[in-house]
């Protein structure tokens, strides 16, 4: 084995999360709601070298295949990640993320005085813009974090 090799078991079936940028793995996982407590088997490796990202982080979640807007959320925080389904030990889909140009109904406005935030029947919107994301309703523009501000539900 080389010194550039990953030693991490194959799964039989789910997904890899690959070119994730270094240090990001935690972010995908909590987009994901992954905490350990649903006993998924999920592998995470985190600042492995790579020709493309200099350094890169691959999470494989056993037994799930990610639903569209899991990978649009992924994708705003690791724009070069590629979503890879595994059946029976065989990658049967390989897709690079896309970003969106608007996220619904998936992260919450940190303004508090947002209509979104004021018990309305408003589902939240993001457009997508080159520093973050910016709330249609308010303007409010996320940069960091993205990740803290994951709707839950």
């Amino acid at each position: 084995m080389s010194d550039r090799e990953l030693r991490v078991s194959k799964i039989r079936n789910g997904t890899v999360i690959d070119h994730v940028s270094g240090g990001q793995a935690l972010n995908v996982l909590s987009i994901l709601g992954i905490d350990g407590s649903a006993g998924l088997g999920v592998s995470v490796v985190m600042n492995v070298p790579s020709d493309r990202l200099g350094l890169k982080d691959v999470v494989k979640v056993e037994d799930r295949e990610l639903s569209q807007s899991e990978v649009d959320v992924i994708s705003l925080i690791a724009p070069e990640a590629t979503i890879n389904i595994i059946r029976e030990f065989d990658v049967v889909e390989k897709n690079r993320v896309d970003r969106p140009e608007t996220v619904v109904g998936l992260l919450t406005c940190p303004n508090r005085n947002c209509i979104t935030n004021a018990n309305e029947p408003v589902e939240t919107k993001f457009d997508v813009v080159d520093e973050g994301v910016r709330c249609t309703y308010c303007g409010t523009i996320i940069r960091e974090e993205l990740a803290a501000h994951i709707d839950p539900e």
